[in-house]
């Protein structure tokens, strides 16, 4: 039986991003793309307080709106690209939890 330290070790060596010489393309878009998906979803909730309050315009909230759709269906593009799913952008990082909400 795997003791909860040594799984823990397990899922942390899973969740590293590996630098190898055919592999590095990938690896930096991996991390590249988590960032944007964090810098996505913070901005996300910055657009929802700012409907929920009404301090934008109609035209201001279309723009918002259209901009972020955008921005998702470009990231789910580039995900595709280089085979990744959206989870493989929720780096764990350790004792913190992960990087990025669950879903």
């Amino acid at each position: 039986m795997t003791s909860s330290p040594q799984k823990h070790r397990e899922q942390q060596r899973e969740q590293r991003i590996e630098l190898e010489p055919d592999t590095v393309e990938r690896d930096l878009m991996k991390l590249v793309l988590t960032v944007v998906e964090l810098l996505r979803q913070l901005m996300e909730r910055q657009a929802v307080r700012r409907f929920d309050t009404g301090d934008l315009s109609e035209d201001q909230e279309e723009r918002i709106g259209l901009t972020l759709m955008l921005l998702e269906d470009r990231m789910a593009e580039l995900r595709d690209r280089y085979d990744l799913r959206p989870e493989d952008l929720n780096i764990d990082l350790g004792p913190l939890g992960p990087l990025l909400p669950r879903s």
